[in-house]
């Protein structure tokens, strides 16, 4: 059984990215899904000085041993002024210090949701772009325009396109899975 680590780039109680990211995960069948919240893991603000000073926080650490204890990784990023989320940022500056090896080269679905048409695309494509630079693992990217629209608690990708294409680029994932 395969261990799929995912989560929602967000802090919010309420993201439709952690949704997606939980939606994602639960397809790939024969696995065990972790779900992390981002909330978990709220830390001070990177810098240097803080990493001299005091060392890594164990936020840092435990989000590293959740990376190294999966054999694949789901995320779904919220796009915030057309970047990461600063909880997202956070968590990644302090974890590309515990180990330069970020995501060990699992595996990754990156994904992107917003309420807007867009779909998050322009985060990500800038988080793929630099992921696939961090891993020689296969990374399957996929945006959701419109969530609320697209998509239904218990259908799932309702547009029926968009449903294509996400099943097309999960059946890619998860053939990369082995």
């Amino acid at each position: 059984m395969k261990k799929i680590l995912a989560f929602g780039a967000s802090s919010s109680r309420h993201s439709i990215n952690k949704r997606l990211a939980s939606f994602t995960a639960n397809q790939i069948h024969a696995s065990d899904v972790v779900l992390l919240d981002l909330n978990d893991f709220e830390m001070p603000i990177f810098s240097v000085d803080r990493e001299k000073e005091s060392g890594y926080p164990q936020e840092a650490l435990e989000f590293k041993r959740h990376i190294k204890a999966c054999d694949a990784i789901v995320i779904s990023f919220a796009e915030h002024n057309g970047s990461y989320s600063a909880a997202f940022k956070n968590i990644f500056d302090w974890v590309s210090r515990v180990e330069k090896d970020v995501w060990n080269n699992r595996p990754m679905f990156l994904l992107s949701t917003s309420t807007g048409a867009r779909g998050g695309q322009t985060i990500l494509e800038h988080a793929s772009a630099k992921f696939r630079r961090m891993t020689s693992g296969h990374v399957s990217t996929f945006s959701l325009p419109s969530f609320a629209e697209n998509f239904h608690p218990e259908k799932g990708i309702v547009e029926e396109g968009l449903n294509k294409t996400f099943q097309d680029r999960l059946k890619e994932f998860t053939d990369a899975l082995g």
